[in-house]
């Protein structure tokens, strides 16, 4: 098949050749208008950006007048709200039209636009420093930047410069291949280049493009070093043409530092934070606290490592949850430990047994004996060693399709025997009858860890003559019951899963008394990070570290969500062919391979395959013992801690010097991603270790052959694997990889072809003994792209699940920002007051229940019922909807205009005579259960006779009931989602069911919103004392579960820089002085009670 799709690729081109086809004649034109530039003055090569802005500004500005004419007529008092509505739906459309029109101008000038930036790069490379005419933008800079200087009318921009603590010299001038890569960026897909070739100079093109729009450009880097580094590094060649930039982790969250940075014509920062802005400025009580703006153009970094592994995990803000410190996994832990003790022993008589009975030749109880180990105790190392003999593998094989023939009829004959079955491939673990029985041995109650038939149990409470109260009560107990085993069974299988799927320094390491998870990709510890439902605090109990309290969801989205919503989205990355699929499928993102500036030189040599891991190491130690001798550096790539301390063991005993980058030595990355260089230099590392930073050769290291890449095992993943050889061959540089497998590699275990292990059965290979063909290494593809097929649909599943809470956010996010803004916000209040009036009606319309009406009207609303009861029964719910909303409209417009008649004598007084004391005031509101503090502009509510009030009062109610309602909804939808696995077991698909469910809770949801804001807003007013206080906001603190880029250091993270305040402290009153608020009594018989 694969001859056949490279002969056709041959005769028609393949997909890459046709996209750089179609991108030479722009490239052609860049170069044109390139060597159009060379006349220009400096000064004259800087006009050009106002030149394009202009343009921009131009193309667009009838559709902007028009909006701001708009805007205008809506906020009008005598528009109507059915106006409003209308006007507000043309506005969007206007600001959809204007991104693409902009787009359209993007295109026209992108030739002139790159040949800029290409001649600015030149003209950098080829001079120590270039002068300019000194302008307001070069004169701030100045203030700040060591690089710019300023000399009578003249500006110095020197073209060496600081970034991220290393001097850098500016040398460098883009390649046709970097701006093929630039335009693939600016057309919204990935520009797949190669290690070496320039992706960071690549994006500064389409940045730039961009950049002029004002609209904003976000560079996002899996890491805040790089972050800080790209933004240093390329900063001064768009600063030189007044280009605003900054970086978003160089400053705290929430900060006017961080929300100036989201204002910058340029941000750099990394995912995580752009996601947890997002999040935090959905959590915001006022549009002031607000730091992202509309999100517009991005282009990702390392794109694959961003939008598929961090995308495996959601992005999630939290806070205390009631009781989430109790638990019971350490009540639980010494039965497990016991139950997974009594199958260790089990497993290891029945694998002796196997040995035996397969020695004799008894091939078929052999092989059931083998399977039920493999079943138990899927890690055994003595298992895994036995499965690398001759033949042993292939019976297992044999044996399991067998047994699992007829959707696994059979299977219960090798369970039955064990006290808990594994199945490593989809990471889960059931406990057996067997199991149930020692777990309960010692307990009284045999039921203990079984849950209650509830649909049976029930309809036996049902059946029984019992009193009704008699009923309930028992169905309570029923219910409880079945809740308390509910949490006892998640627990024991959560237990189990960390003693027997969670091996330390593989899974995760401990650190500072604490469990961290380590990146089985990058092989970084990811600080902050849990795992879910309850198995991080599963493992912590085993570890015999403090477990942690469980936390509620406050927030939450995850990155495939977030990163959809900007309006163009590209990126870059050396290894994104292999998940083009996926890339399309998600996001909608074309994946461009980019050929290399100079032919590749790198020795790409076939897999060598052992039947042990024994060999494979020690082949490993010969051949970087042997590339020492010959100079060359060697990186030795490694899937886990555990092998890279193994292999520094062996090699310190040897007596090669060598740096190992583990998760452990994390902090250490950039030193000895620098030194990997070094002729005869040895660097130990995790695949994909030093993302983003060039190993450089000297010239004796070129000669001597250039870097040796070494990995010690196939990843799950073939990007992985491209990612770790992408190291050498850097820009033509001569380089080799190789890597080692073995039959007890997981990837083989797990997944490897049949062919193999039959292969090396048939040669009758002696221990020590290796194969090598082409054929092999492909076979081992094959058994990758059956995990990365597998990994895809975890994702895509996650996916799917939040792409149903991603429709509620959507609709709940919109409401806050309208509240947060308030210039739509009366709309919406018109409309909840209408949907409250139409859900009364349609209730209890039909059974013509008119009492209850008139009740639910006072109820909720304070209103009496503008229809007869012969009204009512008569018209249809259209109709009394209509009059319904008509009369309650009324009665709440009057009810505002009352209270701010009622509220301003106090404004005034306190305007008047302390208006120097206060610029914000808070005015309690309360309906007689709850009162909540509205926040409003003193001068404003002043100017406007209390007129503004009403508005504040939407907002801040709004914003509260939302807020309230949301957390609890999202956490429903945590355990609506874990409820719904189950589903499995009865053959129903749980998305189906958790869609369905979701729906009906989010339906709820909406009414309760509009029912509590509408009813609160009709139903309160003004306390009968009430007192004008001063404004004190303060932040939340909550937890997110990615803290690791959450700005400067630790200590700076944890007390936030301290900022003017709008104001001022209240004055001390003395008791017996008149009260402030205006109505002539003492303090202490006044507000001072």
């Amino acid at each position: 098949m694969a001859g056949l799709l490279n002969i056709i690729s041959k005769l028609f081109g393949n997909k890459y050749d046709k996209d750089v086809k179609e991108i030479t004649p722009i490239i052609e034109k860049i170069n044109i208008e390139f060597g159009k530039l060379s006349t220009l003055t400096n000064d004259d090569l800087r006009e050009k950006t106002s030149d394009f802005k202009n343009q921009i500004l131009d193309f667009t500005s009838n559709e902007k007048q028009e909006i701001e004419e708009l805007k205008k007529e809506a906020n009008l008092s005598t528009t109507q709200t059915d106006e409003k509505e209308g006007l507000y739906k043309k506005i969007d459309s206007l600001e959809e039209l204007i991104i693409t029109k902009t787009e359209e101008v993007l295109n026209l000038i992108l030739p002139q636009a790159f040949a800029v930036v290409k001649e600015t790069a030149k003209r950098f490379a080829e001079n120590d420093e270039v002068i300019v005419t000194a302008n307001e933008n070069d004169k701030e800079l100045a203030a700040t930047k060591d690089f710019v200087s300023i000399t009578a009318e003249n500006a110095s921009y020197k073209t060496s410069w600081d970034a991220a603590g290393t001097e850098i010299v500016w040398d460098m001038i883009h390649y046709d291949v970097q701006l093929i890569g630039g335009v693939v960026l600016h057309e919204g897909k990935i520009a797949e280049m190669q290690t070496g070739e320039g992706k960071t100079l690549s994006a500064t093109l389409p940045i730039y493009l961009n950049a002029l729009t004002g609209l904003g450009v976000h560079l996002v880097t899996v890491n805040n070093y790089l972050a800080k580094r790209d933004a240093q590094w390329m900063g001064p060649l768009f600063q030189f043409h007044g280009l605003s930039i900054d970086c978003i982790d160089n400053h705290q969250p929430n900060s006017d530092e961080r929300r100036k940075a989201y204002l910058a014509d340029i941000t750099y920062g990394t995912n995580n934070e752009f996601g947890f802005d997002y999040l935090r400025d959905n959590m915001a009580k006022r549009s002031g606290d607000l730091v992202q703006r509309k999100l517009h153009y991005s282009i990702v970094d390392e794109v694959d490592s961003v939008l598929i592994d961090d995308a495996r995990t959601p992005l999630i803000i939290s806070g205390p949850t009631p009781q989430g410190d109790k638990h019971e996994y350490n009540e639980f832990k010494h039965k497990v430990d016991q139950l997974v003790a009594a199958q260790r022993k089990y497993v290891t008589t029945i694998l002796a047994d196997a040995k035996k009975l397969i020695a004799e030749g008894n091939n078929k109880d052999g092989g059931f004996n083998l399977l039920r180990v493999f079943r138990g105790l899927p890690r055994n190392k003595a298992l895994i060693k036995y499965l690398s003999e001759d033949g042993v593998k292939i019976q297992l094989q044999k044996t399991e399709n067998y047994y699992m023939q007829d959707q696994n009829k059979e299977m219960h004959l090798v369970d039955e025997e064990l006290y808990f079955v594994i199945d490593e491939k989809s990471n889960s673990i059931e406990l057996t009858e067997k199991g149930l029985e020692l777990m309960t041995s010692s307990t009284e109650d045999k039921d203990f860890f079984i849950l209650p038939d509830v649909g049976a149990e029930i309809a036996v409470i049902e059946k029984s003559e019992k009193k009704d109260t008699d009923k309930a009560s028992e169905k309570d107990v029923l219910l409880r019951d079945f809740g308390i085993k509910s949490e006892r069974i998640h627990t024991i299988n959560q237990l189990l899963k960390a003693y027997t799927l969670f091996e330390k320094d593989i899974e995760y390491v401990v650190m500072d008394n604490k469990v961290k998870i380590v990146d089985e990709q990058t092989g970084r510890i990811m600080d902050g990070r849990r795992y879910s439902d309850g198995l991080h605090q599963a493992i912590e109990a085993k570890e015999n570290v403090k477990i942690e309290a469980a936390t509620q969801t406050y927030a939450t989205v995850t990155l495939q969500n977030y990163f959809r919503m900007y309006n163009k989205i590209a990126g870059m990355t050396g290894t994104a062919e292999t998940e083009a699929g996926e890339f399309w499928e998600i996001y909608k993102l074309d994946v461009v391979a980019i050929p290399t500036n100079r032919p590749l030189q790198r020795d790409d040599k076939d897999d060598l395959v052992f039947k042990t891991n024994r060999e494979k190491y020690n082949a490993v130690i010969e051949d970087i013992v042997k590339l020492t001798e010959l100079g060359r550096p060697i990186l030795v790539g490694t899937t886990s801690v555990e092998i890279s301390e193994l292999l520094s063991t062996i090699l310190r005993k040897r007596g090669v010097k060598h740096n190992v980058l583990n998760a452990k030595m994390h902090q250490r990355e950039a030193d000895i991603v620098a030194e990997a260089g070094i002729a005869g230099g040895v660097t130990i590392a995790t695949n994909m270790a030093g993302r983003g930073t060039d190993i450089k050769l000297a010239p004796e290291v070129k000669t001597a052959g250039g870097l040796a890449i070494i990995g010690t095992e196939r990843h799950d993943s073939r990007r992985v694997d491209r990612q770790l050889r992408g190291r050498a061959g850097r820009q033509g540089d001569p380089g080799s990889s190789q890597f080692y497998v073995s039959l007890e590699d997981k990837l083989m275990r797990l997944f490897g072809s049949e062919r193999i292990a039959k292969l090396m059965d048939r040669m009758g290979l002696e221990e020590g003994e290796v194969i090598q063909h082409s054929m092999v290494s492909k076979s081992i593809e094959r058994a990758q792209k059956k995990v990365e097929e597998n990994n895809f649909g975890v994702r895509k599943r996650l996916l799917e699940y939040d792409d149903v809470m991603n429709q509620q956010r959507e609709v709940i996010y919109k409401k806050r920002k309208h509240a947060l803004h308030g210039d739509r916000l009366s709309l919406d209040v018109a409309n909840m007051i209408y949907d409250t009036c139409e859900n009364i009606v349609e209730e209890l319309q039909a059974s013509k229940e008119y009492e209850n009406f008139k009740l639910e009207l006072i109820r909720l609303l304070a209103t009496e019922s503008p229809v007869s009861e012969e009204e009512f029964k008569d018209n249809s719910i259209e109709v009394l909807t209509e009059k319904v909303y008509e009369n309650c409209y009324k009665s709440y417009q009057a009810k505002s205009s009352a209270i701010a008649s009622q509220a301003f004598p106090v404004i005034k007084d306190v305007f008047e005579n302390q208006s120097a004391t206060y610029e914000n005031i808070v005015i309690p509101f309360t309906d007689g259960l709850k009162t909540l503090q509205v926040v409003t502009n003193l001068k404003e509510a002043h100017d406007s006779e209390g007129g503004n009030i009403a508005e504040a009062i939407e907002k801040s109610v709004t914003l509260a009931i939302i807020d309230d309602i949301w957390k609890e909804h999202l956490r429903e939808m945590d355990d609506l989602k874990q409820a719904v696995q189950t589903a499995s077991y009865e053959q129903k698909d749980p998305l189906l069911i958790y869609k369905f469910e979701s729906f009906n809770l989010f339906k709820a949801l909406i009414n309760k919103v509009n029912k509590d804001i509408v009813s609160f807003l009709i139903k309160a007013g003004l306390p009968t004392q009430s007192a004008v206080q001063e404004d004190r906001h303060r932040a939340e603190n909550h937890q997110t579960s990615r803290p690791e880029n959450s700005g400067n250091s630790p200590q700076q993270a944890g007390k936030p820089k301290p900022k003017a305040q709008p104001i001022r402290a209240e004055e001390k009153v003395e008791r017996n002085a008149p009260c402030p608020c205006g109505s002539g009594k003492k303090f202490k018989k006044c507000h001072g009670k």
